[in-house]
């Protein structure tokens, strides 16, 4: 993790890019991975942790009807958190996670260890569906923040 958010930092000050998090299950992991980097105050403009499908929909204006059909733990949930944070923030690239890092909280259509990490860069936009180990909620957690890091590096390339 420390060389994968040492290079992002690199590369968003050299691209002059800024950008923003929507975190859910990740709780301000990848926030705090990023800040931790000198000069990450050159490209980090915000970060919400929207933890509760209350704040999804009144923070991150998530439509409630959009929860209730897909849940919280969606692709769909996951692409409106991407965009509106990105609209938020006022930044060029922003991220968003979503998922169920346990232990309980899994169904059988949606386990423990199920997240949805979106990475938008201007107009390009991909959201991801992983299924992580259940080897306990620290390990999903770090898991979704290592994939989420890798995903931005591959976006600014």
């Amino acid at each position: 993790m420390k060389n994968l958010n040492k290079n992002i930092v690199r590369k968003l000050i050299k691209k002059k890019l800024k950008i923003s998090f929507a975190e859910s299950c990740t709780g301000g992991l990848l926030s705090s991975s990023i800040t931790s980097v000198p000069g990450s105050s050159k490209v980090f403009s915000l970060a919400l942790v929207t933890y509760s499908n209350q704040s999804k929909i009144k923070i991150l204006k998530v439509s409630k009807k959009i929860i209730k059909k897909y849940g919280a733990v969606s692709k769909k949930v996951c692409l409106v958190m991407v965009k509106n944070i990105g609209k938020i923030g006022k930044t060029d690239m922003s991220v968003s996670i979503t998922g169920i890092a346990g232990p309980s909280g899994g169904t059988g259509t949606k386990p423990v260890g199920l997240v949805f990490i979106a990475v938008k860069l201007k107009n390009k936009i991909v959201v991801n569906k992983y299924l992580f180990k259940n080897k306990g909620r620290s390990y999903i957690r770090n898991a979704a923040v290592n994939k989420s890091l890798e995903l931005i590096l591959s976006f600014l390339k």
